[in-house]
């Protein structure tokens, strides 16, 4: 039996919906290059940030597990700089 995470991660650039399968052990900026690349994103992932339940996951470095991910989450990429609509 597998334990890693079935997760959801919409990119906003894109509006992509990625589903990652991911080790608990995961640390959340993998989880953030892997998103961005499957959605085709050529800008740094250090643009961007990771939103979980609303708030940003600030250590990048902690693991899924540590920032309290669990199986069936839905998490947004997002550029840290907002972008005015036009």
């Amino acid at each position: 039996m597998s334990r890693d995470l079935s997760l959801r991660v919409t990119v906003l650039d894109t509006w992509d919906e990625v589903p990652l399968h991911l080790p608990p052990e995961t640390a959340v900026s993998e989880l953030k290059a892997r998103a961005l690349a499957a959605s085709r994103v050529t800008r740094s992932p250090a643009e961007y940030e990771v939103k979980y339940l609303g708030a940003e996951l600030m250590d990048e470095d902690a693991t899924l597990a540590e920032s309290g991910v669990v199986a069936n989450a839905a998490l947004i990429v997002l550029s840290r700089r907002r972008r005015p609509a036009i």
